[in-house]
């Protein structure tokens, strides 16, 4: 039987079914300059906004900047509260490419489900190192030295600049984590007695080195080398108090946060003598979580320059780690976009 012509009906289901909206690309904020390869691991994995500068972006640049990222890597500069963490509701990890965690609100994180993660062993060794070069250069009046040479008077060898050595020396070193184990090992090679106090730690010490009391570790050593971080009970430890109970002429070498150390009173002990010597890496000024911190270093310390020696926080500026670090930060964002719990998280 014939039925005629045969139509055969086509349906374009691609036509009747709008299109899905395509997936967001996360958003993720690098607030200062980082190496190449960092800033291409994360471009494989969303909208990468970096600052490509050496200044620090101010805190109104950094929150505009942040208002919708998924993720931020961070440094030493910034600083992340609760008001910042309700200004940027989609952020998903703050990841840091440092250590000492103070300017960052943990529990404020953890509240708000954001992740938060650190690079905990990367830096010790390299601050460590660059420690034992404060304690030697202070010691061993090399900025002072250098100062002599360069300043066109210098005709050889003279009776001047004697110093202090850290062979045969007795060092006290506050705090016994990772940075002050570190130190305690660096100083085996040298002929001195390396006193470590700490509340908490107990692991193993090199044999040149011993725990000790906190009278014993300040009273009665050349170095004090202090190596902790700054928490509510160690802000201003080293006060005018403890600097008292120091050896007259101690030397004090400040390699872990500024404001474990009273830095108008370490400008005080030098005036009158009780330090002989300040050596740091760190400064109060950068804790910019503590609302009273100083703006600036004391002006007595920075005109001080023959018994002062400053860095300016390159504890861990060793190329090669810095590179590890930022990729070990950077490692953690990735972690997280992808739904999984970041190697490096803290507080959750």
């Amino acid at each position: 039987m014939n039925y005629g012509p045969q139509f055969v009906m086509t349906i374009d289901y691609d036509s009747q079914i709008p299109n899905p909206p395509p997936a967001r690309v996360p958003k993720i904020v690098v607030t200062c300059r980082a190496f190449p390869e960092t800033l291409a691991a994360l471009r494989a994995h969303g909208e990468v906004l970096a600052n490509d500068s050496d200044a620090p972006w101010s805190a109104s640049r950094l929150l505009e900047a942040c208002r919708d990222a998924d993720a931020v890597l961070a440094f030493m500069p910034d600083s992340v509260d609760r008001s910042f963490l309700d200004a940027c509701p989609r952020l998903r990890i703050v990841a840091c490419a440092l250590k000492g965690y103070d300017n960052f609100d943990v529990a404020a994180c953890a509240e708000r489900g954001v992740w938060l993660t650190i690079v905990p062993d990367l830096l010790t060794e390299p601050t460590a190192e660059l420690t034992l070069g404060l304690m030697i250069g202070l010691g061993r009046s090399v900025r002072a030295g250098d100062a002599l040479v360069r300043g066109g008077d210098f005709q050889g060898w003279r009776p001047v600049l004697y110093g202090r050595s850290i062979d045969g020396s007795r060092i006290g070193v506050l705090g016994g984590g990772a940075v002050g184990r570190a130190i305690a090992r660096k100083l085996s090679g040298f002929g001195c007695e390396t006193l470590v106090h700490d509340r908490e730690a107990a692991a193993a010490l090199p044999a040149n080195a011993r725990w000790a009391t906190l009278h014993e570790a300040v009273r009665t050593v050349d170095f004090l080398v202090v190596a902790l971080p700054l928490t509510p009970a160690t802000h201003h430890l080293v006060d005018a108090t403890m600097i008292a109970r120091t050896r007259r002429g101690t030397l004090l070498v400040n390699p872990g946060r500024g404001s474990v150390v009273d830095e108008r009173a370490g400008a005080d002990a030098l005036a009158d003598g009780q330090l002989g010597g300040y050596a740091a890496d760190v400064f109060e000024l950068e804790d910019w979580a503590l609302p009273e911190r100083p703006r600036g270093i004391d002006a007595r310390l920075l005109a001080d320059t023959r018994r002062t020696l400053f860095t300016p926080h390159i504890g861990s500026a060793v190329e090669a780690v810095r590179r590890q670090i930022e990729m070990d930060a950077a490692t953690n964002i990735v972690e997280a976009l992808r739904g999984e719990r970041p190697h490096g998280a803290i507080g959750r």
